[in-house]
């Protein structure tokens, strides 16, 4: 079950979101407007970038007692020429092509008006969200659609993945209130019970999308006490 709010912790909550973000070199002082109600975050405001918007969602996350966030921050890049689509473009396949980890060869970005797309197929999870990683940091950047493909290379064990990935939570995070199940799929990930931060969210995610096989992972957790 999910953390009680108490009156007087969304005043708390608010102050202590403000302050991480104004602690956070990644962006710019009063920039990010705050609303809490019954521990739920809204951010609003505008920013020169995804990788700012990211940052603020970062860093509301991180303080203690905030159970969900709702992100309506704009992206709003500065008047002055920058980089044309095309520019952006390039950079973006630069930067897949400089991560040894990515196949930069089986992926495709196209780019209108500052967003990107994603597009191709890679073996793991985890490849899939390091490409968004990389081209998200990208100045000019003003969303992402991310529709990479996973396609394992070998049939997948639903049982055998689902022990190996709860082995995984037990081993680095000893989340014991993390229960993991597989869909009918053999492919998907299920992720469901109560975790107690959402640093810890991110973490069982990335254990999860890390595993050999997995697809898609529906997560289900809630952040509690």
């Amino acid at each position: 079950m999910s953390a009680v709010v108490v009156v007087g912790d969304d005043e708390r909550i608010q102050r202590d979101v403000l302050a991480e973000l104004a602690w956070d070199p990644q962006l710019q002082p009063n920039e990010i407007g705050v609303a809490v109600d019954r521990g739920v975050v809204t951010l609003s405001g505008y920013v020169d970038g995804v990788a700012r918007r990211w940052a603020a969602v970062r860093s509301a996350r991180r303080v203690r007692g905030v159970r969900a966030v709702a992100d309506t921050i704009e992206v709003r890049l500065p008047g002055a020429p920058g980089r044309t689509d095309a520019d952006l473009a390039l950079a973006a396949s630069r930067a897949l092509e400089w991560d040894s980890f990515v196949p930069a060869e089986r992926l495709d970005v196209t780019v209108a008006n500052g967003w990107l797309m994603l597009r191709g197929e890679v073996e793991f999870g985890w490849q899939r969200r390091a490409a968004e990683g990389e081209v998200r940091r990208l100045d000019g950047v003003r969303g992402i659609t991310n529709l990479i493909e996973v396609r394992p290379s070998t049939p997948t064990d639903g049982e055998r993945l689902r022990q190996d990935v709860q082995r995984a939570l037990a081993r680095t995070l000893g989340a014991e209130r993390v229960t993991v199940d597989v869909d009918v799929d053999g492919e998907t990930l299920v992720l469901s019970g109560v975790v107690r931060s959402w640093w810890e969210r991110d973490q069982v995610e990335r254990v999860a999308w890390s595993a050999p096989g997995v697809r898609v992972v529906h997560d289900q957790l809630l952040v509690g006490g």
